[in-house]
């Protein structure tokens, strides 16, 4: 999960806002807007639409599964069953449906059936165990009983509020083709009150215009339990999910290992063995010279010594990106505080852990750290940074924060992109601050193990 700054300043775009602060499509306050929104009446659509939905699936389900479970002492019971709950699954892709367009509510389709075997028997064997079919059922007997109770709210709030707040344009009606004053509020033998003179009409109006604004609030109320339903029983079970978050993720540390083990290859290639491949020539050019000019050989064995510290220096490095000696043997604080004296810019270093985490996590957070380092350095052109590591309860929490000229937009397919998506593959969240002038913070959270 990635957020950044760019994504916010979108958000409150598409909500209206603008960065003067005026706002101008939204200078009513919520409450006085909630009436004649759009999203009032989607919902109050939806709820209507819930009734005759809601009886036809109940009828539809409990008829099937009846006639299935009365017909199971023959083997026609079986296909009846499981015609009962593909034709739930239906009615639940439907509900998907009017929940996105209604509800703004984007929910996945369950985990398709994977029939072991091609043939009849095994799609019903496949329908019948499936626990999403199931659910899909569940969904259609409960949605009856509260659509009943929903619409006869939702009718009962939105057409009284409505009515009762327009009572002052068409109250005339009543005296004109009904033969009496108004709304009759009392009547017996005796004794008729009726509602119309100026002040009762006006206080019919004024409560009208209460029910009215509270009418979108109890429509709220209502379709978030109709949210909870279908997220709940027509989407994809937690255990599915999860195997699609690890498939995924399992992808995104394949690719990440495969750029790493290219990575060093390609260093290899060009740094270390070319320059050792050159140290051999020139050792070779060296021995013949051995004889003939002892001085200029002894230039050349010179010369190559020097290029031998340089490749060893090129090899320490590439294994310090590798794993480095000294967070494995001193910890966060220490392979931390080595980082920051070899960036461009003074940070400040504190790691607060009474603890180690696992090898893997303390890995990850200094890889992390050393890429938001590498970024303040080359692109930041800030002139003063921070690093804080610290734990909360089962989290470890990293924060890099520089005064550059801000700007980094995880979206923008950089580098933070891709340090989104490692931290994503161990459950991680990346969360990046950074507006135009700066000032940059870059959150990063791991999960705490223990090392």
């Amino acid at each position: 999960m990635t957020m950044d700054h760019g994504q916010g300043y979108a958000y409150m775009e598409r909500s209206g806002f603008r960065g003067d602060g005026v706002g101008r499509r939204r200078r009513l306050p919520a409450g006085l807007r909630a009436p004649v929104e759009a999203r009032a009446w989607k919902e109050f659509g939806y709820t209507l639409l819930s009734l005759p939905i809601g009886i036809t699936a109940f009828v539809f389900a409990v008829t099937m599964l009846s006639l299935g479970a009365g017909l199971l002492i023959t083997f026609i019971g079986i296909p009846v069953l499981a015609a009962a709950l593909a034709g739930c699954r239906g009615f639940g892709a439907l509900e998907r449906t009017r929940a996105r367009a209604l509800l703004d509510l984007d929910i996945a389709a369950p985990e398709p059936l994977r029939p072991r075997a091609r043939g009849a028997f095994s799609v019903i064997g496949a329908v019948l165990k499936s626990g999403a079919s199931w659910r899909h059922v569940l969904y259609s007997l409960l949605l009856m009983p509260w659509s009943i109770f929903s619409f006869v709210v939702a009718v009962a709030f939105w057409s009284y509020g409505w009515v009762m707040l327009t009572y002052p344009l068409w109250f005339w009606l009543f005296p004109l083709y009904g033969g009496q004053g108004g709304i009759q509020l009392y009547g017996d033998d005796n004794h008729r009150i009726y509602l119309d003179n100026p002040f009762e009409i006006g206080v019919t109006a004024a409560t009208g215009l209460l029910v009215t604004l509270a009418a979108p609030w109890i429509l709220r109320a209502l379709t978030t339990v109709d949210r909870v339903l279908v997220a709940g029983l027509l989407g994809p079970s937690r255990l599915a999910s999860r195997v699609v978050e690890l498939e995924s993720d399992r992808g995104v540390v394949v690719d990440t290992a495969a750029a790493d083990l290219r990575r060093i290859e390609r260093d290899l290639h060009d740094g270390a063995q070319a320059r050792l491949v050159a140290l051999a020539m020139d050792l070779g050019l060296a021995k013949e010279k051995l004889t003939e000019d002892p001085e200029a050989a002894a230039r050349m064995v010179d010369e190559a010594h020097g290029e031998v510290k340089i490749a060893l220096q090129e090899l320490r490095d590439l294994a310090r990106g590798i794993h480095p000696a000294v967070l494995t043997d001193r910890g966060l604080d220490a392979a931390l505080s080595a980082l920051a004296a070899r960036c461009t810019v003074p940070v400040q270093v504190e790691v607060d852990l009474a603890a180690r985490p696992a090898a893997a996590i303390e890995g990850i957070a200094y890889f992390t750290v050393s890429e938001l380092l590498q970024n303040i350095s080359k692109h930041s052109r800030a002139t003063q940074g921070s690093v804080d590591v610290w734990r909360s309860d089962d989290r470890l929490m990293l924060q890099v924060i520089d005064n550059g000229a801000g700007g980094a937009d995880v979206s923008a397919g950089s580098g933070l992109a891709g340090l989104a998506e490692r931290l994503d593959a161990v459950d991680g969240i990346l969360v990046v601050d950074s507006p135009q002038g700066g000032p940059t913070a870059v959150t990063a959270e791991l999960p705490w193990r223990q090392g």
